[in-house]
């Protein structure tokens, strides 16, 4: 990597635009369009390299190495928030319910809501790949797709391996510690799991031991100001981060290559905002405005639209359902949590579904059997447990699928050249889902707070920002 008059004049133009962010920050532009500024002059950057130098040149390899500090640091920040604030937040919320009842009932509504759309989500696979004549049946693949069809061939007895059973077990947190590193796929859930009993727990010995319970609680809410805190002043550098991962993400694709498979890249995007459409056709079924609702989760959307990171948009996450949806913490937590990692409307619905359709004729299969069909949506639906909720899920899930619907899963590597440009569309979709699954099951149980809601001042970030 070497440090040039190109390299040096790439980053010079970032660090102007990353002044000119800071500049809005000062001015108190809200939040919003502090990250839609972001987003735009990221892609007219990306755009601008790639035209100058070419996705494969090295000054543009060099120039994202350097880019990558603030994209991917941006990422490793909110990743070392996750856990800290899955805890405090469950524990918090719990201590304030001391009710397993109610409990029970958000951990079912949320859970449920996901599991069915991911179902819809693989219907909406399976009707956009038939609308757009995807077929595998005649694509030649480079040195790169044999690559990749070998990889996946390598990890296919893993996911062989997978059972419902298995999962579950795997979601039980025998070493807690552990799992708060993050070092499994289904770490989120097990911090969830004992997050829970913590709480429960504590509410245990309320009555009899007043004064623990009082200090414990003490300290919970002391622990989640901090925290929150914490959360506040990551998220003031999502504007900058998502700036650098787009100007990334635009300067080093492979235009040629996206052009060539452009028909999967037109299905999977119209399967994705229709799948977007069925979220908010449920959120103006749970009585709400589904154009102001879009208006408040943007910012979150354009970030994991950016970062392909479902488990990195946690905090931002929880953050807008708490100050912009008037969703109570709680809910807003396992939500995002179990979002994470449970029914993945893009990456474990759609994508899986639209492969296998893909696929199936290049091994004499019709996809368009009822025979074919309902165990394809079955297995999708049950193979959405536990798909990590970071880069590669989308993979792992298509590998569970296509092995068991007895599918050659080398010829899923042909995708390998546009994966990053649709992963960005299906991991929004999973932070939606997760989102309005939140949303939802605050509304049913009544606990969404209205005012919040309807209110058009700014969130809670922007207000810090004021006051510091």
């Amino acid at each position: 990597m070497t440090l040039n008059f190109p390299v040096i004049l790439n980053l010079a133009v970032a660090l102007g635009v990353c002044f000119l962010l800071y500049k809005m920050q000062q001015a108190h532009a809200s939040f919003t369009k502090r990250v839609f500024t972001g987003l735009g002059v990221g892609v007219l950057l990306g755009a601008a390299l790639q035209l100058l130098y070419g996705a494969s040149s090295p000054v543009i390899t060099d120039t994202n190495a350097y880019l990558d500090i603030v994209g991917t640091g941006y990422v490793k920040l909110l990743q070392m928030i996750v856990m800290p604030l899955i805890m405090v937040s469950i524990i918090a919320a719990i201590l304030k319910l001391r009710d397993a009842s109610s409990l029970g009932k958000i951990s079912a509504l949320t859970i449920g809501i996901l599991m069915a759309t991911t179902m819809v989500a693989a219907g909406i696979g399976i009707l956009m790949a038939k609308l757009f004549g995807l077929s595998a049946v005649g694509l030649t693949a480079t040195a790169a797709e044999v690559a990749r069809g070998d990889y996946l061939k390598g990890h296919l007895n893993t996911a062989q391996a997978i059972s419902l059973p298995g999962m579950i077990i795997s979601f039980i947190p025998a070493n807690p510690f552990l799992d708060m590193t993050g070092a499994r796929k289904t770490s989120a859930i097990a911090v969830v799991l004992f997050s829970i009993f913590v709480g429960i727990s504590a509410t245990g010995i309320a009555a009899r031991q007043p004064e623990i319970f009082d200090a414990f609680e003490r300290f919970i809410k002391v622990a989640h100001a901090i925290i929150m805190r914490m959360v506040t002043l990551v998220l003031r550098l999502t504007p900058f981060g998502v700036f650098a991962l787009m100007t990334q993400v635009v300067a080093g694709s492979n235009l040629e290559s996206i052009v060539k498979l452009l028909s999967f890249v037109t299905a999977s995007y119209s399967a994705l905002l229709l799948m977007f459409c069925v979220h908010l056709l449920l959120i103006s079924a749970a009585g709400l405005n589904a154009a102001r609702y879009v208006k408040k989760i943007f910012p979150v959307l354009a970030f994991a639209f950016t970062s392909r990171t479902s488990a990195g948009s946690i905090p931002m996450s929880v953050q807008t359902q708490t100050s912009r949806l008037g969703t109570p913490e709680g809910i807003a937590n396992f939500a995002a949590s179990f979002g994470s990692t449970i029914g993945q409307n893009g990456c474990a619905g759609i994508y899986p579904a639209m492969l296998a359709v893909m696929i199936a004729p290049t091994v004499g299969i019709d996809p368009m059997t009822l025979s074919f069909i309902a165990p394809l949506i079955a297995i999708i639906t049950v193979g959405s447990v536990g798909v990590a909720g970071v880069g590669g899920g989308a993979t792992f899930a298509a590998l569970i699928v296509l092995s068991a619907m007895d599918l050659p899963v080398a010829l899923a590597g042909l995708l390998i050249s546009i994966e990053p440009l649709i992963d960005m569309g299906r991991t929004a979709l999973n932070v939606s889902g997760s989102i309005t699954a939140g949303t939802v099951t605050s509304r049913v149980l009544r606990q969404t707070d209205m005012a919040v809601f309807n209110s058009d001042a700014a969130v809670n970030l922007d207000a810090d920002e004021k006051a510091a």
